[in-house]
């Protein structure tokens, strides 16, 4: 897969941005912009010699293309009887919270079906639903309500005027409430205290017209005037100072409009706009997202940072991203990297208290490497945690709701 864009030498014109110095607009259309680019002489245009997991990531080129199929994606399988677990409690091949979180993927292919519908090739599996467009790109969608059902009290679905509302009630007596439209799309996520007081979380209603199909946004790259050290950070040798700074960085450039959550999951260079924090502490075993006791404490600096964010700010989201490398096939990688990002964040909640409703994952399996090979990876086998709050507000300031 391509390199990532470079700067000029000093006292050379700065390239367009998405544009490699040396090649020609038209040329660069072409052939896809990387991303991100760089201002020429910053401290960003230099990744520290010897450390690739500093560098950005090589975005995959199918993804520096809009998709073949302009049709929204389909929804992912949708459950009305969903119910609680208890933390603790035994789910599928690992027991979750203190114990082990999660199974193999080769549990799934069994369960796993295959159709082409609009010229796509959609996978479902029980709780996901893959789908590969003709152009070369592949998503993978699940429901972040299954995350929420672990300690709750109840759980009660209800439809209003063509919505379904899905309340999940905690012990304390708050609610989080998740709203799909007809279409199966979530529209909003709510906490509602025991006062009856709300607060949207997150408003997925917003559709650009300019978006294809509601969920990727044909931008170029984001140009990055920070050092690399700060826009990609290593959770392993970063202070707890650094990554809590990092989960309350504004954007690297100016958010030119507001983008609904699907626009960021699925269009590299806006989720790209956001510094991030890649979680190389955590070592799955191949084939599994099963996260062991031992590796559940490395968590720990990180749930401490998303705590303190998430209290001067009830209002921010954080994406939590699962990547692997380029070993297995792509859909295996998918699924796989997806469920990866749910164990994480299932476990930042369990063990250390983090907000579930603040939180939402995705995986992207082997579409953005930092490590350029087809072989093991463990930089490449990943999660990242990325601050999304500004991305889906506009870059309008986010104050805390008034108490």
């Amino acid at each position: 897969m391509g390199a990532p864009g470079a700067a000029p030498a000093p006292g050379q014109p700065a390239a367009r941005p998405g544009v490699a110095p040396g090649v020609s607009p038209a040329q660069g259309a072409a052939m896809g912009a990387p991303a991100p680019s760089v201002v020429p002489g910053s401290a960003a245009a230099t990744p520290p010699p010897g450390r690739a997991q500093y560098a950005p990531p090589t975005v995959a080129p199918a993804f520096r293309a809009a998709p073949a199929v302009a049709a929204p994606l389909p929804p992912p399988p949708r459950h009305d009887n969903i119910k609680p677990l208890a933390i603790g409690a035994a789910v599928g091949a690992g027991v979750v919270a203190g114990a082990i979180i999660g199974g193999s993927i080769a549990d799934l292919h069994s369960q796993r079906q295959e159709v082409v519908e609009g010229g796509r090739t959609i996978y479902t599996e029980p709780d996901r639903v893959i789908i590969r467009d003709p152009g070369g790109q592949a998503y993978v969608r699940g429901d972040d309500v299954y995350r929420f059902r672990y300690g709750a009290r109840d759980i009660r679905t209800e439809t209003i005027g063509g919505e379904t509302r899905t309340v999940v009630v905690r012990p304390d007596g708050s609610e989080i409430i998740t709203v799909v439209g007809s279409d199966g799309q979530m529209l909003r996520r709510i906490r509602r205290d025991t006062g009856g007081r709300e607060v949207v979380i997150i408003d997925n209603s917003y559709r650009d017209p300019r978006a294809v199909g509601g969920f990727y946004v044909d931008a170029p790259p984001p140009v990055v005037n920070i050092p690399y050290d700060r826009y990609i950070v290593d959770a392993q040798d970063a202070s707890p100072d650094v990554i809590y700074e990092t989960m309350e960085a504004p954007p690297v450039q100016r958010i030119e409009r507001r983008y609904s959550l699907d626009e960021i999951r699925y269009s590299p260079n806006v989720r790209m706009q956001m510094p991030s924090i890649d979680v190389n502490t955590i070592n799955f075993d191949s084939g599994s997202w099963t996260i062991p006791p031992d590796q559940a404490a490395r968590l720990q600096v990180i749930a401490d940072g998303l705590n303190r964010a998430i209290q001067r700010n009830p209002r921010e989201v954080f994406l939590i991203e699962g990547h692997t490398d380029a070993t297995g096939n792509d859909t295996d990688n998918l699924s796989l990297s997806d469920r990866r990002a749910q164990s994480a964040a299932e476990l930042l909640t369990q063990q250390f208290g983090v907000p579930a409703e603040n939180l939402t994952s995705q995986g992207y399996g082997s579409q953005y490497p930092k490590e350029q090979t087809d072989g093991p990876s463990r930089i490449n086998r990943r999660v990242t945690v990325r601050r999304i709050t500004p991305l889906l507000n506009g870059g309008t300031a986010s104050a805390a709701p008034p108490r």
